[in-house]
């Protein structure tokens, strides 16, 4: 692998773990760990622990996979391998 690929392979994993890093926050950290401290947040009326739980870490996941797909394109065109 030339130098090229493999400044491509090291943006490409640092994005992903970025990425995992924010997810799990979100999902285990958010929803299972701090659910407790969250909780005496209400949010819509529900405690910010449990809306974690069941709705909020889906909404990042979506979120995450569109900027996901964003900065991949990016550092597509960066080192010119995007499609046209």
């Amino acid at each position: 692998m030339n130098d090229q690929g493999k400044a491509y392979w090291s943006a490409t994993l640092r994005l992903l773990g970025g990425i995992l890093a924010v997810w799990f926050v979100c999902s285990f950290g958010a929803g299972i760990l701090f659910a407790d401290a969250l909780n005496s947040i209400k949010l819509g009326g529900y405690p910010l622990g449990f809306w974690f739980a069941h709705q909020g870490s889906i909404y990042i996941f979506i979120a995450l996979i569109f900027f996901y797909a964003k900065k991949m394109g990016d550092i597509d065109r960066q080192f010119d391998v995007h499609e046209d």
